[in-house]
């Protein structure tokens, strides 16, 4: 009975809420509308791929009801814009170009939702960027008013799967992989594909756009030139195969928009997505991969930024990195599984697991890096950087691998967490590492390591010349600004011998007469 009785009131308020909106009347609009802004800005797109949703707010700041007898794009059909007004999507078969008697209260206000989504080849451009414009009319009884709108489009290459539709359902070509080096392919979920001879090389003229994976086969090297900028969309990256090899070689720019440098983000070019972690995959060099080099890069925005699994054992070294900086990875900045590295001038920060993790033994050099973790997007349970010599599988069954060699030279190593450098072996194992001249954040304030000789800083078998617990100085490690300032004590603590291994720092300056720890130089601040 209660039920029956809610349910006649919820109808009568109903009614007469309906009997209260009819009664209410609106005059034709004959008074100028006020707006949040004059121009609305979309940010920068790609060409076919939809932007991010913006608002236009429309006031009505006069004491009458209001008729708006028409709203509409001034390219109406033709327009690459689409507009929602207050709700209204589709009114009148117009697909958000043109909408008519929208109704204002008095003193009141509605949202006008804005979207685009721009072909360049319908275009009359040969242009690989410019600028694209339309205006919301806002027609009334005397007159009329404007919004200008305004975006920015870039043309693209598109690498993408092939897909065909089996049942009303797209079917997505996917990656065999030979992941064991039998020189067989495996099939596998992955959705990508590998590129064609003649996509080996990725050139600037224009942005790179990756949907799935991009694979570079067995024999193929992918070269990507100076100043590539390479987008991803989600769950997407790069993967060299067993055989395959990629050189990213970029050279260092002189001013702020790094001509220069090679970019690997993000296909959303919006402000807000600048910094935001795991907007895509990774950078995966399978087991066999070789020669694999990377100089003036930065990846940014992954979920692992560089992915890195096998040869260990070759007598040169699996992946080299020079002037690398790795930023915002929601997993992994680095994840190595018994494989070799080296690396100069390497900046590492944010990330939602560790910055740089060498696991399952492998061969690690690293000179002049600064390596962070100022994650501050949840719970960080590893350190900033993390090394050991094992694996345990789903059975609990452990592997150990014998080769564990690992030097760091004229480096820092830190974060927002007590602990950021941890080295981990299975029982007795030996582990061949070194810490030379270097800053490492280790707070102990449980005395949880005290009598573990793997983090005696006085132990010359592992460390020499270390600085523990040093404040670095970092300008803004939240903004990924890892220089340090002048009031840093990493200042001239550098060892010459390795300083000349790498004599100009990430920003091109010369570190030889007076080498500071970690990737960069100081820099004076002014206040």
């Amino acid at each position: 009975m209660n039920n029956l009785i809610k349910l006649l009131l919820a109808v009568t308020v109903l009614f007469f809420w309906n009997s209260c909106n009819d009664d209410i009347e609106f005059e034709i609009n004959d008074t100028p509308l006020l707006f949040s802004k004059d121009t609305v800005y979309l940010d920068t797109v790609f060409t076919n791929i939809g932007s991010s949703t913006y608002n236009l707010k429309v006031y009505n700041n006069s004491n009458k009801n209001i008729l708006i007898p028409e709203i509409k794009l001034s390219n109406g059909n033709n327009s690459f814009f689409r507009l929602n007004v207050d709700g209204i999507y589709n009114q009148n078969d117009d697909n958000g170009k043109r909408f008519e008697n929208i109704e204002l209260l008095a003193n009141d206000s509605l949202y006008i939702f804005i979207e685009t989504t721009i072909d360049i080849n319908e275009i009359n451009t040969d242009q690989n960027s410019f600028l694209y414009e339309d205006k919301i009319e806002f027609l009334n009884l005397n007159s009329s008013q404007e919004v200008n709108l305004i975006s920015l489009v870039k043309d693209a290459i598109f690498i993408y799967p092939d897909r065909y539709e089996n049942e009303q359902q797209y079917i997505y070509e996917t990656l065999e992989i030979d992941f064991d080096g039998d020189g067989i392919n495996e099939q596998t979920e992955i959705r990508g594909r590998y590129l064609d001879e003649n996509e080996l090389i990725f050139t600037n003229e224009k942005p790179y756009v990756i949907y799935g994976y991009a694979a570079v086969d067995s024999g193929n090297e992918l070269i990507i030139e100076k100043g590539s900028r390479i987008h991803f969309h989600e769950n997407s990256g790069l993967i060299i195969t067993n055989g395959g090899s990629i050189k990213a070689n970029g050279e260092f720019s002189q001013n702020q928009g790094l001509e220069n440098e090679i970019i690997f983000e993000g296909d959303r070019l919006e402000p807000f997505f600048e910094n935001i972690p795991g907007q895509w995959g990774t950078i995966w060099l399978l087991d066999g991969s070789i020669d694999n080099e990377f100089s003036f890069c930065t990846i940014k925005n992954a979920s692992v930024g560089i992915y890195t699994t096998g040869g260990a054992n070759y007598d040169d070294f699996k992946l080299d990195l020079l002037n690398v900086q790795i930023y915002n990875s929601s997993n992994f900045g680095i994840l190595s599984i018994s494989s070799s590295i080296d690396a100069e001038n390497l900046v590492i920060n944010k990330s939602g697991q560790s910055s740089f993790a060498g696991t399952y033994g492998g061969k690690y050099k690293l000179n002049h890096c600064t390596i962070t973790n100022f994650w501050n997007s949840g719970i960080r349970q590893f350190p900033s950087v993390l090394f050991n010599d094992f694996f345990i599988d789903s059975d609990n069954n452990e592997y150990v691998n014998e080769l564990f060699d690992v030097d760091i030279s004229n480096s820092i190593i830190y974060g927002n967490q007590n602990i950021e450098f941890l080295v981990e072996n299975l029982s007795d194992t030996y582990l061949d590492f070194k810490l030379i001249n270097t800053l490492v954040k280790f707070e102990d304030v449980n005395n949880y390591f005290e009598n573990d000789s793997r983090y005696d800083f006085s132990n010359d078998l592992y460390y020499e010349n270390l600085f523990d617990n040093l404040p670095p100085g970092f300008i803004n490690p939240i903004q990924n600004d890892l220089r340090i300032n002048q009031d840093s004590q990493a200042i001239g603590l550098g060892s010459l011998e390795y300083a000349i291994q790498t004599p100009y720092d990430i920003l091109n300056i010369d570190r030889t007469s007076n080498s500071d720890l970690g990737a960069y130089q100081h820099v004076i601040i002014e206040d």
